[in-house]
């Protein structure tokens, strides 16, 4: 099992940045590939960005490309996700995943764990 926990959060107004933070634990972080999905209100679940193990290959959803970076610590166990440049359509809870780390996992996108979520809530 991997246990992910969120942070970092809030409410922020349009054009301003916010920072995500997902600590892991329970399994050996460097082996798993990390995302960050977001789930906005009456809509379902998407891909917003992806990184694999070794932090070199990197995914994003065209939507945030070029505002949104994957980032991570493998000596810290934690993935980050800057987001800058936010708007009212990036509103939404975001989640950690994590999967093994492969590429056909990689680009499925189907992580196994999930964390609890942290609301990103972007006034107008």
């Amino acid at each position: 099992q991997v246990q992910l926990v969120e942070s970092g959060g809030g409410l922020v107004q349009t054009g301003g940045s916010l920072s995500l933070s997902c600590a892991a634990s329970g399994r050996t972080f460097s082996n798993y590939a990390m995302y960050w999905f977001r789930q906005a209100p009456g809509k379902e679940r998407e891909f917003v960005a992806g990184i694999r193990a070794s932090g070199i290959m990197k995914g994003y959803a065209d939507s945030v490309k070029g505002r949104f970076t994957i980032s991570r610590d493998n000596a810290k166990n934690t993935v980050y996700l800057q987001m800058n440049s936010l708007t009212p359509e990036d509103t939404a809870v975001y989640y950690c995943a994590a999967s093994i780390d492969s590429i056909v996992l990689f680009v499925n996108r189907r992580p196994d764990y999930w964390g609890q979520g942290t609301q990103v809530t972007v006034s107008s």
